[in-house]
């Protein structure tokens, strides 16, 4: 039985989290030896990149496997507080738009509708909630990728493997522990010499 997050950790505490997901099966979804489905690193790459300017919170880490993804980040809930209305409204709909293309590109809201939105403030009191919220930013993440990917296979089902795993870091040694440890990860799976040489990966980008 899964145990809930909330009985792992204390979310008021704000501990940095070590967060793992896996693709069905552990199949090589997101590339292979043969280069197969590699750019599908890349969509998540961009998507861990928007994500970071849309929800509250900081990544340390991260690194894009064959078939898993690692992520080391905290959630900054204070940082939400600080957001007007609008912001949250205009945060939300650019992750969650209203209206898609036929393709699965989405269509971005107009002024009026974020204004609308930015209004009701029981809707912005529970997005302002999910924008600094671990599970809402793994499900921002993973859910488009699975959508596309399935798209572009024609294919349905699942495409990651049940829930991710969350591990609490609970001090700067364990942080920089998990750090190198996701780190050095391509390596170990040789698909790197060195870490500057490895490709999405916050390592690279860092060095």
């Amino acid at each position: 039985m899964a145990i809930a997050r909330t009985k792992l950790f204390d979310p008021v505490q704000n501990p940095w989290i070590h967060a793992i997901s896996r693709c069905v099966r552990r199949a090589h979804l997101c590339g292979g030896r043969d280069g197969t489905f590699d750019h599908r690193k890349d969509w998540m790459e961009e998507r861990l990149e928007l994500l970071t300017r849309v929800f509250a919170c900081e990544i340390a880490s991260y690194a894009v496997m064959s078939n898993h993804l690692h992520v080391v980040l905290r959630m900054c809930p204070a940082e939400v507080a600080t957001w007007s209305a609008d912001a949250v409204a205009r945060r939300w709909l650019s992750i969650f738009p209203r209206k898609y293309l036929s393709d699965g590109t989405p269509v971005l809201p107009d002024e009026a509708t974020i204004a609308r939105l930015a209004q009701d403030a029981a809707w912005v009191a529970l997005r302002r909630v999910r924008l600094a919220d671990l599970s809402w930013f793994m499900r921002s993440l993973k859910e488009p990728i699975a959508r596309r990917a399935n798209r572009e296979d024609g294919c349905t089902g699942a495409f990651w493997e049940g829930r991710f795993d969350s591990i609490p870091l609970l001090d700067q040694p364990a942080l920089m522990a998990c750090m190198a440890y996701v780190d050095l990860n391509p390596v170990r799976a040789r698909m790197a010499a060195t870490p500057e040489g490895s490709r999405h990966t916050a390592a690279r980008q860092r060095i």
